[in-house]
């Protein structure tokens, strides 16, 4: 028997804004691919439509030539062949294609929405707001890469940064969107539990934004060893800048020992979490959301340990940011329903 619930109501809105998250996820795995294989820089220009990848010899041969006056090629890559070239062109295509993707995919059933005047109350604000989004992601992107192809072949991890927050700040906003039509009634849960919950994601997005600064400073390569790094906690030479707060914020060694902490605080923040839910009259929910969060976290340290371990594995660190997006996902999703 069919049954009007929530989700029937405003399935294909709930479907594109499912879809929508995939895709971000799906675009953000590949970034991370991308930065993981040098590949970021490899394409040298960037227009709003996107254009198709090079289909013949000659084609190839014209994109090299252009990537031969980059910074990248002249100081590092000068060694590269046509197949070396190849290798890291279609990553950061790949790249680029998904995020257009994701503007269609928004875009068009849109549209459709609209001219069916399928939105409920309220919803088409939403919307615009997730576009905006949409479209600043994209020329957030182009900025970064922007920024590696004038002198200096590395890309600002400031701008790394802001691009990937800006990418799980779509996400949020969709997800959320997408439970708010899902989960329409009224949550349940104390203060002091919704307080948890919500430091937990701030230490989340701060971790979020600490792993593009060590992926931008490559500082994951740098002390391989865990729990110390070399022999210390943290190294004398953690405090080579000045002024000192720098040392943290653009300091390879002080990055990555800030991120080593805030995995630490993360990690309490959800045990924490997942005994207040076994001692609180919460739903059913919510306490397989917590109990789903303790298994992501001990999960996503140590796949955070192994990365830095082994050297930054391609496989090993791709796994971990999946881990972040899971993380985020799901301290949005039981902050939802408290």
């Amino acid at each position: 028997m069919h049954t009007d619930t929530p989700f029937n109501t405003h399935k294909p809105i709930i479907l594109w804004l499912f879809t929508g998250c995939l895709l971000i996820y799906l675009m953000v795995i590949i970034g991370g691919i991308t930065r993981l294989t040098h590949s970021g820089l490899s394409m040298v220009e960037w227009s709003p439509t996107g254009s198709l990848p090079p289909m013949n010899e000659a084609d190839w041969n014209t994109e090299f030539s252009k990537y031969k006056q980059s910074p990248e090629y002249r100081l590092i890559n000068h060694h590269f062949s046509l197949d070396d070239f190849k290798s890291i062109y279609l990553w950061e295509f790949y790249h680029r294609f998904t995020g257009r993707l994701i503007g269609i995919v928004f875009i068009i059933p849109f549209i459709w929405f609209i001219v069916r005047k399928k939105f409920p109350e309220g919803f088409l604000k939403k919307s615009l707001v997730l576009l905006v989004l949409g479209a600043l992601q994209g020329l957030l992107g182009w900025y970064m890469v922007k920024s590696g192809l004038v002198k200096n072949p590395h890309v600002s991890h400031y701008r790394l940064a802001a691009h990937l927050i800006t990418a799980f700040t779509t996400f949020g906003f969709t997800f959320w969107y997408a439970l708010d039509l899902w989960y329409p009634d009224k949550k349940t849960g104390s203060s002091t539990f919704k307080r948890l919950v919500k430091l937990l994601l701030a230490l989340v997005v701060v971790q979020i934004i600490y792993g593009a600064f060590v992926a931008g400073l490559k500082a994951g390569y740098i002390y391989p060893t865990f729990p110390k790094m070399g022999n210390d906690w943290l190294p004398a030479d953690a405090w080579l800048l000045n002024p000192v707060w720098k040392n943290f914020t653009e300091g390879a060694i002080g990055v990555q020992f800030i991120h080593r902490c805030v995995a630490y605080l993360v990690t309490i923040c959800v045990v924490v979490i997942y005994v207040r839910a076994k001692k609180t009259d919460l739903s059913v929910l919510q306490k397989k959301l917590a109990n789903a969060l303790l298994f992501i976290v001990l999960l996503q340290f140590i796949l955070g340990m192994f990365t830095l371990l082994m050297g930054v594995p391609v496989s090993i660190a791709s796994l971990h940011q999946t881990g972040a997006f899971f993380l985020f996902s799901g301290t949005l999703f039981l902050l939802h329903r408290s």
